[in-house]
């Protein structure tokens, strides 16, 4: 279980640095399949049933179609006993990250400041 929690702690750290770097960081989804799933031979219906959500949303995250919300950090943090703020946090940073790429069509007018 150490072991386990010092990759995630790695995985966390090299994620915030692709961040900062500008190159696209992996989507939570593809996380939780590649260093969660597919390591303790679990597939996708078995998983929803142990998280205790639909199938269709299960499949929808992992493949990229749907973010985490915070009810599904909480359960994932309880089914892989990590913490909420782990799955949020890489939600957050892919959020941010696609938001930045497509901040060239985001017009706005500044406040005018009070004098």
């Amino acid at each position: 279980m150490r072991m386990l929690t010092t990759l995630i702690i790695l995985i966390t750290i090299k994620y915030n640095i692709m961040i900062k770097r500008g190159m696209a960081p992996v989507h939570p989804g593809e996380i939780l399949k590649g260093l969660y799933l597919e390591p303790l031979e679990i597939n996708i219906t078995q998983a929803a049933v142990k998280l205790g959500v639909a199938r269709k949303t299960l499949s929808q995250l992992i493949n990229g179609h749907m973010g985490i919300s915070a009810e599904m950090a909480i359960r994932l943090s309880k089914a892989l006993n990590t913490t909420p703020q782990l799955w949020m946090n890489m939600q957050q940073g892919y959020d941010l990250w696609v938001a930045e790429k497509k901040s060239e069509n985001i017009h706005v007018v500044p406040f005018a400041m009070a004098s």
